[in-house]
């Protein structure tokens, strides 16, 4: 079993998709966990402001398996395949880390993100403040702690997942 930690955002009826997605994850994935639920202005787009938060989770699929699981995700939840690249979403799944997998083809794994996007780490940071990124070896707790937060407005949300409540 490969512990799976991935990025979920929204920024299109995002509460709903959110939720939605959550309850989709939590049924066909084991041992799932969520972080609080962040605010932030779309980064590389235009429209409203993102919901982001991380999900950890453990599954037997392949990466490829996993990847494909959520594509379709996605797409159940409204994500058209001719969306462009950096437009507003119902749903974005972004696969973050894949055990200790580091890889430089699609995916590149550990997601880039991680070390640049406070709507990224933050979120991995509270949820596995001690899980080491596999190419730096920092904890994510240390990652954060050295991030320049002066550079990306992030809040928690005001609406969170009723599940999470407990980590806010």
């Amino acid at each position: 079993m490969a512990l799976v930690h991935i990025g979920v955002g929204s920024n299109i009826n995002k509460e709903v998709n959110v939720a939605n997605a959550l309850q989709d994850l939590d049924i066909m994935f084991d041992n799932c966990r969520v972080s609080s639920i962040f605010e932030s202005a779309a980064v590389n787009c235009t429209g409203d402001n993102y919901y982001n938060l991380v999900v950890e989770f453990t599954t037997s699929l392949s990466i490829t398996a996993l990847m494909q699981c959520l594509k379709d995700l996605e797409i159940t939840h409204g994500r058209k395949a001719t969306d462009r690249r950096y437009a507003p979403r119902t749903l974005d799944l972004d696969l973050l880390l894949f055990d200790n997998v580091i890889q430089s083809e699609s995916p590149v794994l550990p997601r880039p993100e991680i070390l640049y996007h406070a709507f990224v780490l933050w979120p991995l940071a509270e949820l596995a403040p001690d899980l080491c990124h596999p190419e730096s070896g920092m904890t994510m707790a240390a990652l954060w702690r050295d991030f320049d937060k002066s550079t990306q407005v992030l809040a928690l949300a005001q609406w969170q997942w009723p599940a999470i409540t407990e980590l806010v």
